[in-house]
């Protein structure tokens, strides 16, 4: 039989075939990679040493262990947290004390995913880092300092890996479409003995062409993952093939992609990296951003409850008294999502949030919260001094409970000047300084007239 006819054998996916042989042909990371830059060092010092890789998904991670294995020609074991126990890792450490004493090869373990395993399947690791027998490389899209033990961060180097920027996606795409160009024209020579037994030559044997406008979208679509951004070129090509076109628009990128799904998890270190953005631009008096990181956060199916009550939280941290409108606002805004629900509850906060970044700002209730609650944490249990003490019965009142106390409201303006409400033998305490922002200006006035009708009754 001929072997136009034999059976087609499926390529390796995009992904798979574009994978960098040489750190020179990695796309994104130079503050890694870059000469004179940690990672390239690593390559070139001839040393193997353990690391933690950490980054959001499709940025390299595994492929900077493999090629960390090719260029000190070490055994590349790789183990999945999410399928893998400590039976699996036993056996990956046989597997490498085996290779050592057949071939004197050393092994890198690399476990994708690691922030999954357990206390104890960390640990598991530990004796044989220690001992030299493996290079431990783990891969996490999750904060190293909170998903693994300190000894296993205390034995490896972490280094933080970035999502690609528009740029490097753009070199990407032009080098994925110079890959459809290379197997279109192999495809090419036999479409010329296809054309002779009666079938169609391939249309893609110029290779795939994008609008600029296509383009934009793709990169966008991507959300600076290079693993996405090349399974949905593959789509494309797939789907461009079957429709027999040469180029893609924003029409059949409308027709063909899912939905938009920009990275988000709702759980892990993109989700608290979101809402500390949303509530450090509330507080620095700027609603544009504010409301991009809200919308952001909706977009991504962030819970708006959750969103409400975080809003509420920043009202009373950062508003405080100098704007105690904001607090009611936020509370409304709360209830109102409660009412309506989705899509339209979710205006209630965003205007909460607009509200709150051209408040007035004031933290002085939160620091004197803060330190009133470590003052009484180091202090004794002071009695409450007999003045302010309540007298419901005869007896307490033979025992001087509220005896000389001052009823305010029979003083002067209101107010009970010199008067000590703070346990006998206190040191002088100031916890609430108020700003001179909002009604706390207003406040500021009124403690600091008080302190002085204070001091003269003291005279």
């Amino acid at each position: 039989m001929s072997d136009l006819f034999a059976p087609h054998q499926p390529a390796a996916p995009l992904a798979e075939r574009l994978r960098p042989q040489h750190i020179d042909e990695v796309i994104g990371q130079s503050h890694l990679l870059g000469e004179g830059k940690p990672l390239r060092l690593a390559f070139q010092s001839g040393k193997l040493h353990s690391m933690i890789l950490w980054g959001p998904p499709g940025v390299g991670k595994t492929t900077l262990a493999r090629l960390m294995a090719s260029a000190f020609d070490a055994e590349f074991v790789l183990l999945s947290a999410v399928l893998s126990g400590v039976k699996d890792i036993r056996e990956a450490i046989a597997q490498a004390e085996l290779t050592l004493q057949q071939n004197g090869r050393h092994t890198i373990l690399f476990v994708d995913e690691v922030h999954r395993f357990n206390k104890s399947q960390q640990d598991a690791f530990l004796p044989y880092v220690e001992q030299g027998l493996v290079t431990f490389i783990g891969a996490t899209t999750e904060n190293p300092s909170f998903e693994l033990n300190n000894a296993l961060l205390s034995r490896a180097q972490v280094y933080v890996l970035q999502s690609l920027s528009e740029e490097e996606m753009g070199q990407l795409l032009s080098r994925a479409q110079l890959s459809f160009v290379g197997r279109a024209s192999a495809r090419q020579q036999d479409g010329r003995h296809s054309e002779a037994v009666g079938l169609k030559p391939d249309l893609q044997a110029e290779g795939l062409q994008f609008s600029d406008e296509a383009k934009e979208r793709i990169i966008g679509y991507a959300d600076g993952d290079a693993r996405r951004l090349l399974n949905v070129l593959e789509q494309l090509q797939t789907a461009a093939s079957a429709a027999k076109l040469n180029k893609i628009d924003t029409k059949f990128l409308d027709a063909t992609l899912a939905q938009k799904m920009r990275r988000f998890d709702k759980g892990g270190e993109a989700f608290y990296d979101q809402i500390s953005a949303l509530h450090k631009s509330v507080r620095g008096s700027n609603p544009d951003a504010a409301l991009y990181w809200l919308v952001r956060m909706l977009d991504g199916g962030a819970d708006p409850r959750y969103l409400a009550r975080r809003i509420v939280r920043m009202a009373w941290e950062d508003i405080g008294l100098a704007d105690p409108r904001a607090i009611q606002l936020c509370n409304d805004a709360a209830q109102t999502y409660e009412r309506l629900g989705s899509p339209e509850g979710e205006l209630a906060l965003a205007q909460a949030v607009l509200y709150m970044a051209v408040a007035a700002k004031s933290n002085a209730g939160y620091v004197a919260y803060n330190a009133a609650r470590a003052f009484v944490a180091q202090d004794g249990s002071r009695e409450v001094p007999l003045h302010l003490r309540n007298a419901p019965t005869k007896l307490m009142k033979q025992l001087d409970y509220g005896k000389d106390y001052r009823y305010a409201h029979n003083e002067e303006g209101g107010y009970a000047a010199g008067e000590n409400y703070f346990p006998d033998g206190m040191p002088a305490v100031s916890f609430y300084e108020p700003t001179e922002r909002g009604l706390e200006g207003k406040i500021s006035e009124k403690l600091a007239h008080l302190r002085e009708l204070d001091a003269k009754a003291k005279k």
